[in-house]
């Protein structure tokens, strides 16, 4: 097997921090779903989002700033820049894989020049840059920090260079991004940005040029959140999660990007300080997320008007906003636990979300989006958007595409740990030597995973496997012969000598479940929902004989799998038996006509697909909870 060279990823640790893992930067993705997707988000997706943003005007609007276009600013928010930012960050990690064709690399190379080149001319003599304020309100910098951006844009900024000077070398636009943070840290005193995202950025620019200030600003930031500083406005003060300082708060709340992006940060910080409070806080918010706030697929988010959390249990499906940005940032949040603690339930939320949540906010072909991701939804709608006014997500799913390999597995002193399980190719350097090895399997599809040692020392170490919460059954071979260790708190353990050669084999039994919600859901009650592995599946009208409202699920009844390389770029779907529910008789009485009796008919074939893979044959009628009644 070849070994390929580390890459550093969208998380570096710093050299005391205090993490139980650490991330493996040494990872390729060579086949499955995952490197399917990928390989959409470098030819398509990635270039697209160039088109997209030149319509759009963000380029046009730091034309604006740097005194080099004519016009009017385009669009009335005041965060554009961020997303050019987060498109930037894309490129970065994609041109790290070390895969793009080479006339592909040098027209993307191009575009990140003339960006950057363009950001340098845009930015202030103090290092301010948000195009927005520098061309709309140029007297009015730090004066908006509810609903101004300028921080969260900074973050971006400073997250798109760190993954620029990891991929390329190159500092010129880690350079621009410094005076950036620089300018913040002299001129916003006690203030902080109504949307968190700078706090991990700081981080992260902390540990790329081990500058203390930038962690020293992060954690300033998270002390002065709380206090009810911010303007409550029309949503309080909890929808920016300033109500509570974050080491007293005990229930997520507010805007649901806000507020994972800033358990990130906290996440981050405790990672790097140790201060054990930041832990604990993230850790009892994290419980109260999954708990009794977070949908079947991952999703967050149940209010559209705020798009914040509701109350505990508050899950409506159709109503569900789901937001895909939630999505990322919830993974991010779950990486950064999952580094602190060695939990595997935070890998466990992370492959949850990945596979439901944040795919299905991207269509197949790679240039439509979903901005909310509901579990119901009406005939007619809703249909995949090619790009927003508000176009947050799009980008965002590029930058986390593009940096996948980062996020499948990590390392501590004694060996090299899949939490993931992606088809690849992994390499570690431990205290006693290199470590490689490949793994092949088509999971999420099938169960089989096989993983085949490729480079290996002459002294001990362990291969830690996750056995996710959901596999009620499992069979784990060492080279043909059953593995004697058993799984402890969701982990496999193998501990030896190891050759090159060995293989181990780990079978995931994957059949279809039904799922039942919380009793305490009241949107859910008497539904229930298929899975499959970690995949949440959904029936769409088009595959039904029936209008989806009057099928009733048999619960009773056995769910059958079956492969289909002809539907949806190939999937495996689930068939279930349902009854047509039909009205016997009505009859009128004061209040106007209601039926008596509802019988349920004749039974039917119902077909699921993986929710990820909804709404990618135009608008129609969906569900993921089914009723049984």
């Amino acid at each position: 097997m070849s070994v390929h060279p580390p890459t550093s990823g969208p998380v570096q640790l710093g050299p005391g921090a205090h993490a139980v893992l650490r991330p493996v930067d040494g990872a390729v993705i060579t086949g499955g779903l995952l490197y399917e997707r990928r390989r959409t988000n470098a030819d398509v997706s990635i270039p697209d989002g160039h088109t997209r943003l030149v319509e759009a005007g963000n380029f046009h609007n730091l034309r604006l700033a740097a005194g080099t276009a004519d016009g009017a600013y385009r669009n009335t928010l005041p965060f554009l820049d961020s997303d050019l930012y987060k498109w930037l960050e894309a490129v970065a990690w994609l041109r790290s894989a070390g895969t793009v064709p080479a006339a592909e690399a040098t027209r993307l190379d191009g575009w990140v020049d003339d960006a950057v080149a363009l950001l340098t001319a845009a930015q202030q003599p103090d290092g301010y840059l948000q195009s927005y304020f520098q061309v709309v309100r140029p007297d009015e910098h730090f004066i908006d920090l509810e609903w101004g951006h300028e921080l969260y844009c900074a973050g971006h900024l400073i997250q798109a260079a760190v993954a620029h000077v990891r991929a390329t070398g190159r500092t010129d636009l880690l350079a621009v991004a410094t005076r950036v943070a620089d300018h913040i840290a002299d001129r916003i005193g006690p203030g902080f940005c109504g949307h968190p995202e700078i706090e991990t950025a700081l981080v992260e620019l902390y540990r790329a040029t081990g500058a203390d200030r930038h962690l020293a600003l992060a954690r300033q930031f998270l002390d002065a959140r709380g206090h009810r500083s911010l303007r409550a406005d029309r949503f309080g003060s909890e929808y920016w999660q300033d109500h509570l300082p974050v080491r007293t708060a005990d229930a997520v709340t507010g805007h649901a990007v806000r507020q994972l992006y800033l358990l990130a940060g906290v996440a981050d910080v405790y990672l790097e300080t140790g201060e054990t409070a930041l832990l604990d806080a993230a850790e009892r918010l994290w419980t109260d997320l999954v708990t009794s706030k977070t949908y079947l697929t991952g999703g967050l988010g149940a209010h559209h008007t705020d798009e914040a959390f509701g109350e505990a249990y508050e899950l409506p499906s159709e109503r569900a906003y789901a937001e895909t940005c939630a999505a990322i940032a919830s993974i991010q949040f779950s990486l950064r636990m999952l580094l602190a603690t060695g939990r595997a339930k935070y890998a466990d939320l992370l492959e949850r979300t990945l596979y439901n949540g944040f795919l299905s906010g991207v269509s197949l072909s790679g240039d439509h989006y979903f901005y909310a991701n509901p579990l119901r939804a009406g005939d007619g709608g809703p249909a995949r958007t090619r790009w927003f006014t508000c176009a947050c997500c799009p980008p965002n799913v590029m930058r986390l595409l593009a940096s996948a390999q980062h996020y499948l597995a990590a390392q501590d002193e004694n060996g090299l740990l899949l939490h993931q399980f992606v088809a690849g190719e992994y390499a570690v350097s431990l205290a006693a030597g290199p470590i490689a090895l490949r793994v092949e399997t088509d999971y999420p599809w099938h169960e089989e995973i096989n993983i085949h040692i490729g480079q290996s020392t002459d002294r001990p170490w362990t291969l830690t496997l996750r056995v996710p919460a959901w596999a009620t059954e499992y069979r784990a071979h060492l080279n043909g012969e059953p593995v004697a260790e058993q799984p402890v708190d969701g982990w496999l353990r193998i501990n030896r000598r190891w050759s090159v050669g060995d293989a181990v084999r780990l079978d995931l039994a994957m059949p279809a479940r039904l799922t039942a919600p919380h009793p305490r859901v009241d949107a859910l009650r008497g539904s229930l929902a298929i899975e499959r592995g970690p995949l949440v599946y959904c029936v769409e009208a088009l595959d039904q004989p029936h209008t989806l409202d009057d099928l009733v699920l048999d619960p009773d009844a056995p769910l059958t799998t079956g492969n289909r390389p002809d539907l949806l770029g190939g999937s495996v779907t689930v068939t279930a038996t349902a009854r047509v529910r039909t009205t016997e008789q009505e009859r009128w009485w004061p209040y106007g006509p209601t039926p008596v009796s509802t019988v349920l008919g004749k039974a039917v074939r119902l077909t699921a697909v993986p929710y990820h893979l909804w709404g990618n044959r135009g608008p129609g009628a969906m569900r993921v909870w089914l009723p049984t009644s």
